[in-house]
């Protein structure tokens, strides 16, 4: 009989911070939508862009 796979889980304070950091960015990710709106600065862009990205790779389960 083969040895089963057994897939690594991460720790329960791990995906607790995660579902933590998802629920905090994206109140972010709003106020820094309308910041750059009113005030567009190359950080502003930069930072927003950043912030999308780290919130859609929490989405897709990457991070």
């Amino acid at each position: 009989m083969p040895k089963r796979y057994k897939r690594f889980r991460p720790p329960l304070w791990l995906v607790k911070l995660r579902l933590m950091l998802i629920q905090i960015l994206f109140p972010l990710l709003c106020f820094q939508f309308i910041r750059t709106l009113l005030f567009p600065t190359s950080f502003d862009v930069i930072l927003l862009a950043l912030m999308a990205l780290l919130y859609g790779l929490f989405f897709a389960g990457i991070i």
